[in-house]
């Protein structure tokens, strides 16, 4: 069996009438959070694609980040 047909409905927390909470499989939560991170990453990755490319020497870029001293 796939751990999809394993999983527990969600449960509906409801005080006063009022539904304020959902417990959810721990698989189901994280794949839910991963999904968010991937939604969040391309929107950023979106964001970013509307900028206009800017291109640096090599030299230029370990120079800003110091590790020509390590070097």
């Amino acid at each position: 069996m796939s751990s999809k047909s394993k999983r527990k409905t969600p449960e509906l927390v409801v005080r006063d009438g009022v539904p304020t909470a959902v417990i959810l499989d721990i698989g189901e939560y994280q794949e839910l959070l991963e999904r968010l991170e991937d939604a969040e990453d391309l929107k950023m990755l979106e964001k970013m694609r509307q900028k206009p490319l800017r291109f640096r020497k090599l030299e230029d870029f370990l120079k800003g980040l110091a590790i020509t001293d390590v070097l």
